[in-house]
């Protein structure tokens, strides 16, 4: 049995904070856009993480595949050959992209690239939890 809890807390936290980014307290100071802005980031990382971990253990144990790959990429590429996402496989790499990217080679362009992806990682996210899950997401 697959736990699913971690990503789709993950996922409920990095939806909260989206919100809270789009439609927080205009007068918080430049400063505290910042940080929330960065938290969406982090949060996207910990989701992204979880999300891809989860379908690897997803294709292994529902779907039979033997030996899935130990990277994101992989996985993604077989999610998506297994018909579990909507989006294109591309959008799914500029995901993984994003992520390495906020990671290892942080700067502004890059953060600002990351979040202009994560209403849209948020919605494919919730439609790979309710496919995999066979769940409503609330």
């Amino acid at each position: 049995m697959i736990e699913y809890d971690k990503f789709r807390l993950s996922l409920k936290r990095l939806e909260e904070q989206l919100e809270n980014y789009r439609h927080g307290n205009p007068a918080l100071s430049d400063l505290d856009r910042e940080g929330i802005a960065e938290s969406v980031i982090q949060r996207f990382e910990i989701c992204y993480d979880c999300l891809w971990k989860v379908l690897k253990r997803y294709l292994r144990q529902d779907l039979g595949i033997a030996d899935p790959p130990n990277s994101p990429k992989p996985v993604l590429r077989l999610g998506y050959e297994n018909d579990l996402f909507s989006a294109p496989l591309e959008q799914w790499l500029r995901y993984a992209d994003a992520r390495t990217d906020t990671s290892h080679d942080y700067d502004g362009e890059k953060a600002q690239a990351c979040l202009a992806l994560v209403p849209d990682f948020v919605d494919d996210a919730i439609g790979l939890y309710q496919t995999m899950t066979g769940k409503t997401w609330d």
